[in-house]
């Protein structure tokens, strides 16, 4: 597949203009026909971990599927390349990159991730960089991030140092001091600070990060790389990839913009100064810039990669489009949120302004959740005697600790739940409450 200056060669293609709101604004009709594939008398508040796809989006993919399918030959030579290019337009101008070369499309979070560390580990393996220099992440990072970080940096000779964060907290200014320190851990010895991985959001516990200040940190403190992982970015928080100023940024379309999945974006600043970056995969696109490498990995679906144009106009049948759905989200599930706290007589995980579309509510400190095992099992066993599907967290105690809250649901909002999830989810645990269920039950 020749793509060699694909997006000099298609430059001039442009997205539909946006839809005038007004008339197309979706109705509760639609929405609930758009949404009547998923479970019926379910309570899905977890729409953080999988996100969730429209008919309409669905149907378009399989529209891509069955064209592949009907003629492999034109979708190969004739339409894939125009195809992903619009989708990199499309999501050029979301998060405000200045090049479409800035932009490449890839299966999810995790392969974005794998393509920074690959070329920083090769910085160490070539003596760019010593033996002991240092990449920082939150000790709240997601379990495949830590996990590449040992795989890539730990192998290569690098040393991996992570942010020790308070939960729940209380303020922005911990974070950052917090920060600070790792930071610090990081230059002792003359070591130096080669990669900073920051959540904008992190998984489990969910906390809304300030990556604005984080990134200015590490610039005062002269980190060379900043990665921030923003799987829970797009359609969930406002960001400017300009604005932020992080050297990458990678974000999952699946979770809350209604992709199906896999895919995500991957940004890469162009006027960072960073080695050539490569797909992990290498296939025949090799060597022609990253966009073009992951635009073509072999034969495989890329269905889910091309129907980000559509994904778009369902995004704008809502009022104020994703700025309207975000801030939705953002009001009902801090407004959920405090209702079950007030419920069971516990209090959230962080103050509203940091949280997003997800927020940590604590659990009756009666469950008796004591490890996280124990909270897994707890999620299984609301979601196969309760219909409901939320993420359990185990916080463990601390030295001097007086809470005795040790466990936590993330709950998330989207534009398809309703109150009586949440209703549903509270009357579940007061249920267990009474009965005098205690988590021991299922160890």
């Amino acid at each position: 597949m020749d793509t060699n200056g694909a997006d000099t060669e298609i430059c001039n293609t442009h997205l539909p203009e946006k839809p005038e709101l007004s008339p197309t604004l979706i109705s509760d009709t639609e929405l609930l026909s758009e949404f009547s594939h998923h479970a019926q008398n379910k309570a899905r508040i977890n729409n953080g971990s999988f996100g969730c796809c429209p008919k309409s989006v669905l149907s378009a993919q399989q529209k891509w599927q069955l064209e592949f399918l009907k003629q492999p030959d034109d979708f190969y030579f004739n339409r894939l390349k125009d195809g992903i290019f619009k989708s990199r337009l499309a999501i050029k101008e979301l998060v405000n990159a200045d090049h479409i070369d800035e932009i490449s499309i890839v299966d999810n979070a995790t392969t974005a991730i794998a393509i920074v560390l690959q070329s920083v580990a090769w910085e160490f393996l070539q003596g760019k960089f010593n033996k002991g220099d240092a990449a920082v992440a939150l000790q709240y990072a997601y379990g495949a991030v830590k996990k590449s970080l040992e795989a890539y940096i730990t192998r290569a000779g690098g040393h991996v140092i992570e942010v020790q964060l308070p939960f729940p907290i209380n303020s922005v200014s911990e974070i950052v001091s917090e920060f600070r320190k790792a930071l610090e851990r990081g230059k002792t010895n003359g070591r130096k600070v080669r990669l900073a991985m920051i959540d904008h959001v992190t998984s489990i516990p969910s906390v809304l990060i300030p990556v604005k200040e984080l990134i200015k940190v590490c610039r005062e403190e002269g980190v060379d790389k900043v990665f921030v992982d923003g799987a829970h970015g797009i359609g969930c928080v406002d960001f400017d990839v300009k604005e932020m100023g992080a050297d990458f940024y990678t974000s999952t379309l699946n979770k809350w913009f209604f992709c199906p999945p896999a895919a995500a974006i991957f940004y890469c600043r162009k006027s960072s100064e960073v080695n050539d970056l490569h797909h992990p995969v290498v296939s025949h696109e090799y060597g022609n810039g990253l966009p073009i490498e992951s635009a073509w990995i072999g034969t495989r679906d890329y269905s889910a990669q091309l129907v980000i144009p559509q994904a778009l106009e369902f995004v704008n049948r809502f009022e104020g489009g994703i700025e309207g759905i975000k801030k939705r989200n953002h009001k009902a599930v801090v407004e959920m949120g405090k209702m079950l706290a007030k419920a069971w007589g516990t209090h959230l995980g962080s103050p509203p302004e940091m949280c997003s579309s997800m927020i940590m509510v604590g659990l009756p400190a009666s469950l008796g959740i004591s490890s996280d095992p124990i909270a897994l099992k707890l999620s299984t066993h609301l979601r196969n005697n309760f219909s409901v599907d939320v993420r359990i967290y185990y916080r463990e105690p601390g030295d001097g600790m007086v809470n005795p809250i040790t466990g936590y649901a993330r709950i998330s909002h989207h534009v398809y739940n309703k109150r009586d999830d949440y209703y549903k989810f509270r009357d579940a645990v007061n249920q267990l409450v009474n009965d005098k269920f205690t988590c021991a039950l299922l160890s």
